[in-house]
């Protein structure tokens, strides 16, 4: 597993109480060669009994968040960090994928690129003294093929879309910046295809057969697309399959 980080390495997980987040814990878990793996999430939950874990409770999309996390850290060096905090949709607040223009809302819009793009780039931000270094690392954060611009053809989604799109922008520039930081890092953008998490659940019944994949499988090869990092590549966009999607 990931044998460009050395034996040992340090991870962190964000979003570690969601399906695709927890399923990756437990990946990383399952193999001998993590040292220390971190898992943030709001809520606590059920906990991995593996001596190599340590769990965080704090909302990373809130400043006071963010600070926790960076205290928490007090700068170790941290060799795999993977994001997987996103957002489709939020019944509580009326938040749902639009089909029209008609549909569009300002705070929708909002929330979303909040907690989809702006999170993400303020993580980086927070953990650039963890990142630092002549360490090899690899940061990657989920993203989605819908928020590829070259690939939408069919509409639609267009807050999940456009703060998909502009997740992308932000780590792919940032990845120009870490590489000044640390020029043994890469940075990865991936589609884990349609998942069977609370994300997809409203929209599974038009997934064609066999494309509905579990966490577990999902977390496996994405891990795996994660191996094919080098570092001091920059920035890349795969799919599940270790496909590339158009940016």
């Amino acid at each position: 597993m990931l044998a460009q980080l050395p034996e040992g390495f340090t991870t962190l997980v964000t979003g570690a109480g969601g399906g695709i987040g927890h399923a990756v814990v437990d990946a990383l878990l399952a193999s001998p060669r993590p040292g220390r793996v971190i898992g943030v999430s709001r809520q606590t939950g059920t906990r991995p009994s593996d001596d190599r874990f340590e769990a965080l409770n704090a909302d990373l999309t809130t400043p006071e968040g963010l600070e926790t996390l960076v205290s928490y850290l007090d700068g170790t060096t941290l060799h795999l960090t993977f994001n997987a905090i996103g957002m489709l949709h939020e019944e509580t607040l009326g938040i749902h994928p639009e089909k029209r223009l008609d549909d569009l809302d300002p705070e929708a819009l909002a929330r979303l690129f909040h907690i989809n793009a702006t999170t993400p780039a303020m993580l980086l931000k927070a953990l650039q003294p963890s990142l630092k270094g002549r360490h090899p690392g690899v940061v990657a954060s989920l993203s989605a093929r819908v928020g590829s611009i070259e690939d939408n053809r069919l509409g639609g989604w267009y807050a999940y879309r456009a703060s998909k799109a502009a997740h992308n922008m932000l780590m792919r520039t940032a990845a120009v910046e870490l590489r000044r930081l640390n020029s043994n890092l890469a940075v990865a953008c991936l589609h884990p295809g349609t998942t069977d998490t609370p994300l997809s659940r409203p929209f599974q019944a038009r997934v064609p057969e066999g494309k509905l994949f579990t966490p577990a499988f999902v977390a496996e090869q994405l891990l795996k697309v994660l191996e094919q990092c080098r570092p001091g590549e920059g920035a890349s966009f795969h799919d599940w399959a270790g496909d590339p999607v158009a940016w």
